[in-house]
């Protein structure tokens, strides 16, 4: 059986412990900060998701198993005056890395953007996730700069209580 890659029917409980799960196994990982996600969450975040309709999740099932998503929110490019998709988060369940599904998890988010008429998809990685950035630069993404003398753009948060 190959893997499906499926637009998330946030309202189908299947996909929203798909999400839930998948999500859960990134957040437990080094690279998603080594925790796991709280009960809160469970039960909350494709209801959440949901209410946007901005948001975009993108499921990699084998069979009935996830193997890996992409959430996507929308954004604007104010300088093109034109919507962008921003990856929030891209995971591969650890049991089917190396199968080339986050790759087509990228392929149809971009064909996502090209059918919402955006100008461009963004993400952020994590300066010490190597695969992840290998694999983001052989997709043709790029650090953002506007001119090499200014630098390139940096992803700066600021948690609120």
């Amino acid at each position: 059986m190959g893997i499906d890659i499926v637009k998330a029917d946030l309202g189908n409980p299947a996909h929203a412990e798909a999400l839930f799960e998948t999500l859960n196994a990134y957040a437990s990982d080094a690279m998603g900060g080594g925790k796991q996600l709280t009960d809160f969450v469970r039960a909350n975040l494709a209801a959440e998701l949901k209410k946007r309709p901005t948001a975009h999740v993108f499921l990699a099932f084998d069979g009935a198993t996830p193997a890996g998503l992409a959430t996507c929110i929308e954004g604007f490019s104010t300088f093109a005056c034109k919507p962008l998709l921003n990856i929030h988060d891209l995971a591969v369940m650890p049991q089917y890395r190396g199968q080339g599904i986050a790759r087509r998890l990228l392929a149809r988010v971009e064909d996502e953007a090209r059918a919402l008429g955006c100008c461009k998809v963004t993400l952020e990685v994590l300066e010490g996730n190597a695969v992840a950035r290998s694999l983001y630069r052989s997709c043709g993404f790029d650090g953002y700069e506007l001119k090499p003398e200014t630098g390139k753009a940096m992803f700066m948060h600021k948690p609120l209580a």
